[in-house]
């Protein structure tokens, strides 16, 4: 798929990450909006998924580590077929399916319920030490906030994944610098990722997260990878593609209002509209 479908498809994405926490009045866009183009790369480029059948044993898994950025894999997964647009709607709200965190037993196409941070790079790494026991060929991805990697869980899991030589497994950092208490290097510096990744045994691996063409060569890098995992140290703005969500701690996780909403829209038609055109 060509980076003019992938811009097309990650901005109608994002279009709907901020009318459904809009409609909630609550919800985490900065983050969802800086992982989304990484989501819309893996579910209509590299992944092997059929969202006809999302228990196919051997399809390959994904894991949402960062879980409280749940809009972002919603809307990818409603876009790429696995339910209707239409459920997006139902985001938070008590009365339906469409939980704040992602979740497996309710949502076609979610591989894991997550949301405590840490523990889905660990759930992560038993799917492609499950994969390696059953003599499977799947692969597993798992995306993490550079605030999630302040969790000591997060490290237990690389040593594990390294110790097993899980070739089989790609964790993608999402590195747009901000927590929800300010910059990730006042809160609790975690530079430099790629010498620490490396020192754990880890294949590093860098790239755009808004470029799909290095997104596309990182992914092939870590799958030609055969004795480590792979990580992908992935640089991205927060809030991406609203203008004053981007670099803003402040919309880690609030709702916009009414004029907000309208001004975020319209900035994202403008850029869908210019997407096609292009």
């Amino acid at each position: 798929m060509d980076r003019k479908e992938l811009s097309v498809l990650s901005t109608r994405a994002r279009i709907l990450i901020i009318d459904s926490i809009h409609r909630a009045k609550s919800g985490h866009p900065g983050g969802s909006l800086s992982c989304v183009d990484c989501l819309t790369k893996l579910y209509f480029d590299e992944m092997n998924i059929d969202p006809k059948n999302p228990s196919d044993p051997d399809r390959d898994r994904f894991v949402l580590s960062k879980g409280h950025c749940a809009p972002a894999l919603y809307s990818v997964l409603a876009i790429r077929g696995f339910f209707p647009e239409e459920d997006m709607q139902l985001l938070r709200s008590i009365k339906a399916h469409m939980s704040g965190h992602p979740d497996m037993r309710h949502v076609p196409g979610v591989d894991m319920s997550t949301g405590s941070l840490g523990q889905g790079i660990s759930t992560a790494v038993g799917m492609a030490l499950a994969a390696r026991y059953q003599g499977r060929t799947y692969r597993t991805y798992s995306i993490l906030g550079d605030g999630e990697m302040e969790e000591g869980q997060v490290w237990e899991a690389v040593m594990a994944a390294a110790k097993w030589k899980l070739s089989n497994l790609c964790a993608i950092v999402d590195i747009n610098g901000l927590q929800i208490d300010g910059k990730t290097d006042d809160v609790m510096p975690t530079s430099p990722l790629d010498s620490k990744f490396e020192a754990f045994g880890w294949n590093v691996i860098k790239a755009d997260g808004h470029d799909f063409d290095s997104l596309s060569a990182a992914f092939d890098a870590a799958k030609s990878e055969k004795e480590k995992p792979s990580v992908i140290l992935m640089r991205t703005t927060k809030g991406k593609g609203v203008s004053f969500m981007e670099d803003n701690a402040g919309w880690h996780g609030k709702a916009p209002d009414d004029a907000q909403y309208e001004t975020a829209m319209n900035e994202l038609k403008a850029q869908l509209a210019g997407s096609e055109d292009a």
